[in-house]
């Protein structure tokens, strides 16, 4: 009976480094690891939201302050640019980044997959479930965080990245799937503003990983969808929406929870793709 306990033992111990690996924060893991110096919270909450109630320490992004101004909406400014915003407002690329938004993980998404495209080891994303954070009594408050800035050095993973022109020369490749995240009204165009979808692409709306009041679906349950869809990961994934923001949950899903060892996003998406009339749209 000890042989057996201390096998399991040694088993869990060689297991925990890929569990915390997970990209994904429970309360109780949270409460815990708020308690670490090197740990910052990012709030992706609405500006409105966050005066209301945050997370005690929590510094808030505005998202759209990593964007270029004008048009096409949506496009990341230069890694320096956004690493140099980061550590003005205290976060350095050597944190624990912990993220949450104000429940559907949309925004969370987004930040999660702009923070490990600028080279950031160590992101996870908080569920916002309300019901989990009273009864781990996370503390809460309306007080804006005092703001200490730290120096971010951005080393940008180009592999999760891709941009019009590598879009362009793959787009029949073989091995490379398309999956747009929009609502299906949108990918077929009878939303009556999208023009459709870049061609070959599947449609896989983000909604469709859960979000039910801040919380996923399981990740069997996540990984028997995405195999049903034909999103499988044997094949490089790009994933893509309007702006690149609605891909960002699911690419956390299939590279953080899934292990999927190929996948990137299109950044600007079809704001970027439709702004050429001559790149092909079905």
């Amino acid at each position: 009976m000890k042989k057996q306990i201390y096998t399991l033992i040694i088993a869990f111990l060689f297991l925990l480094p890929s569990l915390l690996a997970q990209g994904l924060f429970d309360t109780k893991g949270f409460a815990k690891a708020s308690k670490d110096k090197n740990v910052k919270v990012i709030s992706v909450q609405s500006a409105k939201n966050y005066r209301v109630s945050h997370l005690r320490n929590a510094i808030h992004i505005d998202q759209t302050k990593l964007h270029n101004e004008g048009k096409p909406e949506g496009v990341l400014k230069p890694a320096d640019d956004i690493a140099q915003f980061l550590g003005e407002n205290g976060i350095s690329n050597t944190n624990t980044i912990i993220v949450y938004d104000d429940g559907d993980n949309k925004a969370a998404g987004r930040m999660y997959w702009t923070l490990k495209y600028l080279g950031v080891a160590d992101v996870k994303i908080l569920q916002k479930d309300m019901k989990a954070w009273r009864a781990a009594r996370i503390p809460l408050t309306p007080a804006p965080t005092k703001i200490t800035e730290a120096t971010f050095a951005a080393n940008p993973d180009t592999k999760i990245f891709v941009d019009t022109k590598w879009v362009k020369a793959n787009l029949k490749t073989a091995n490379v799937l398309f999956v747009d995240a929009r609502a299906p009204n949108e990918f077929t165009g009878d939303d009556g503003k999208s023009p459709g979808h870049i061609p070959g692409a599947i449609n896989l709306e983000w909604k469709s990983f859960g979000v039910n009041g801040g919380v996923l679906k399981s990740n069997e349950e996540m990984a028997k969808m995405l195999k049903s869809a034909g999103i499988t990961p044997d094949k490089t994934i790009v994933l893509y929406c309007g702006t690149a923001v609605r891909a960002g949950l699911p690419f956390f899903v299939m590279s953080s929870l899934l292990d999927y060892p190929n996948v990137k996003i299109y950044d600007g998406a079809m704001n970027v793709w439709t702004t050429d009339a001559s790149n092909p749209v079905e």
